[in-house]
C-alpha cells in the first residue's frame, strides 16, 4: 500500500477523525508587513512641500532641508520657513554661498539654532567638497555636520531609495503599539529599531519609510488613535489588548530645572534699540539678542545684575517676567530699561546693533528675544 496523506489516515480511524474535527488545525496569526503599509500610504500619502509626488525623483537639497527643520519641530511649523529657505537659495550651493548672518535671520522662531548653524556648516561642505552633490550613503551622510544616524537613514532611504532604517518619535509609537512593547521609554528604543528594520523592506524603503511616518502622524496618534482606519489594525497587538494609547510608555521625567536672567533694554535718543549678537558656539549662537546676563540657576540681585550692565545709566525695572520653555530648563528673565544719553549710546561700543523700533522684527530674534522685545515695548508704550 503506498504512502498515505494525513486525511487518508484519518478516513481509516473513525476516532482520529472526530478528535480532529473537534481540534482542528491551528492558523499561524497574521503578521504584519510592508505591503500593507506601502498600498495604504499610496491612497493616503501627505502632499508636502518637499515631497516629491508619484513619478518624480526625489531632490535631496529638498530632503535633507526638510529632514534638518523637522528634528524636534512640528510639519505646520516647518513649512513656510522650509518655503522661505528654498525661495532664498534654491540649491545648496547658494546656501552655501549666503551671508552665515542670513541664514540665521531666516531661522529665527524656529528654535535649536545649533541646526541651523550645523545646516550652513553642511552646505558649506556639500558644496566644496562634494561638488554640490550629496553623499548617497548613510555611512558618508553621517560624515556631514549635523547629520545623525536618523537624518543620515532618511535622506538615503528618501531620496535615494536605499534600505535603511528610518525611526523617529512616530515610527516608536507605532512599533511600541504594533508588537505592544510595553517596556518605557528610551530604554526599549534599540527593541522598537529593531522592530523597525525587521519590517523594512528591500524596495521602495523611502517610501515605507515616509508611510510610516504618515501614519505615525495622522493616524496612530499619540491620543486617540484611529485603530479603524490603520492598514496594520488586524495585526496591532496593543489594539488586541486595549493599551494601544497607553504607548508607548515614558520613564518619568524629572522636574524641569529653572534658571534666571536679566535683559537690559536700551533705548537711543533717535528711539533705535540696542541688540547684539550672540557668540557662535552655545544656546542660542549666533542669534541676534537683547543684552543680557549670564542664565544661571540663581535668581539675580540687584547688585549682581549691575554687574553686568552694558553701561552705567538709569537703569529701571519694568513691571512683569519674560517667560521662555527651552528644552531641558525653564527660563525667567527680567528686564531693565534706559534710555540713553548720546555719550552713553557711544560708550555701549561697536558691537552694539542699533535698530529702529520698528525694524526690531526684522532683526532675526530667536523666540525667547521676541518676547523680550514684545514686553519692554508694551511694558513702556
Amino acid at each position: 500500500m503506498g504512502h498515505l496523506n494525513e486525511r487518508a489516515l484519518l478516513a481509516h480511524d473513525p476516532a482520529a477523525m472526530a478528535k480532529s474535527a473537534k481540534n482542528p488545525p491551528r492558523r499561524q496569526p497574521a503578521q504584519p508587513n510592508a505591503g500593507d503599509l506601502l498600498a495604504w500610504y499610496d491612497r493616503h500619502r501627505r502632499r508636502l512641500p518637499w515631497r516629491a509626488l508619484p513619478g518624480e525623483t526625489p531632490d535631496p537639497y529638498a530632503v535633507w532641508l526638510s529632514e534638518i527643520m523637522l528634528q524636534q519641530t512640528t510639519v505646520t511649523a516647518v513649512k513656510p520657513y522650509y518655503e522661505k529657505f528654498l525661495s532664498l537659495w534654491p540649491t545648496v550651493e547658494d546656501l552655501a554661498a549666503a551671508p552665515v548672518e542670513a541664514v540665521m535671520t531666516a531661522w529665527a522662531g524656529l528654535g535649536y539654532y545649533a541646526r541651523a548653524r550645523n545646516l550652513y556648516k553642511c552646505a558649506g561642505v556639500v558644496a566644496r567638497e562634494h561638488g554640490g552633490r550629496f553623499p548617497d550613503t548613510e555611512e558618508g551622510l553621517r560624515a556631514l555636520p549635523g547629520v545623525g544616524p536618523y537624518t543620515a537613514a532618511a535622506i538615503a532611504a528618501i531620496a535615494f531609495g536605499h534600505k535603511a532604517v528610518v525611526v523617529d518619535g512616530n515610527v516608536e509609537r507605532v512599533m511600541a503599539r504594533l508588537f505592544a512593547v510595553t517596556e518605557p521609554l528610551p530604554g526599549c528604543k534599540a527593541k522598537l529599531r529593531e522592530l523597525a528594520a525587521s519590517l523594512t523592506p528591500d524596495a521602495r524603503a523611502g517610501d515605507y519609510a515616509q508611510g510610516v511616518m504618515d501614519l505615525g502622524a495622522t493616524v496612530c496618534t499619540p491620543k486617540s488613535p484611529a485603530c479603524v482606519i490603520c492598514p496594520w489594525a488586524v495585526v496591532c497587538e496593543a489594539r488586541k489588548q486595549g493599551i494601544a494609547e497607553s504607548l508607548p510608555r515614558k520613564a518619568k521625567k524629572q522636574e524641569t530645572p529653572l534658571k534666571y536672567g536679566v535683559a537690559f533694554w536700551m533705548v537711543r535718543a533717535d528711539g533705535c534699540v540696542a541688540l547684539q549678537r550672540r557668540p557662535p558656539k552655545g544656546l542660542l549662537g549666533g542669534m541676534t539678542e537683547v543684552p543680557g546676563s549670564p542664565w544661571r540657576t540663581k535668581a539675580w540681585s540687584e547688585t549682581e545684575a549691575s554687574a553686568h550692565q552694558p553701561v552705567k545709566a538709569k537703569w529701571r525695572a519694568l513691571p512683569g517676567i519674560v517667560t521662555h520653555i527651552f528644552t531641558h530648563f525653564r527660563l525667567e528673565v527680567r528686564v531693565l530699561a534706559a534710555n540713553l544719553t548720546a555719550a552713553e549710546a557711544k560708550a555701549c561700543g561697536e558691537g552694539v546693533i542699533w535698530t529702529p523700533f520698528a525694524k526690531t522684527g526684522e532683526a532675526g530674534l530667536p523666540s525667547i528675544m521676541a518676547k523680550v522685545v514684545k514686553h519692554a515695548m508694551k511694558a513702556i508704550g
